[in-house]
């Protein structure tokens, strides 16, 4: 598996295609994708490109890193790995406080005040 590199600042009109043609004066592209949005199709203005090699990917990033392109300076760096997604946002309790606490009046038992000053009276 080729090294893959992320490409940031792409303007909105740039292809797949514009973007193997791109990275393909400076060694193998293994792949390359321009990432869009789901609903409108349209390019986010980022994408990847995997190159055979480490060298043609240090070449790459060496030669396009801070080009301008259609006017916008690109973002050429290795990609980090891709995090697992998790479905469980929000954290342990989530974006609630307890009775009283720091929202204020939000308790059953809340003054107005926030968190400290008599909130928590049972």
């Amino acid at each position: 598996m080729g090294t893959k590199l992320y490409v940031g600042n792409l303007s909105y009109d740039i292809s797949k295609t514009d973007l193997e043609q791109m990275f393909a004066a400076h060694g193998t592209v293994a792949s390359a994708q321009v990432i869009t949005d789901r609903e409108t199709q349209r390019s986010k203005g980022f994408g990847f490109v995997e190159m055979g090699t480490d060298q043609e990917a240090q070449a790459a990033i060496a030669a396009l890193n801070g080009k301008s392109i259609d006017g916008r300076a690109l973002t050429v760096n290795e990609a980090r790995p891709q995090e697992p997604r998790s479905g469980g946002a929000g954290g342990a309790g989530g974006p609630r406080r307890g009775p009283g606490g720091g929202g204020g009046a939000r308790g059953p038992y809340g003054s107005g005040r926030s968190g400290s000053g008599g909130a928590n009276r049972y």
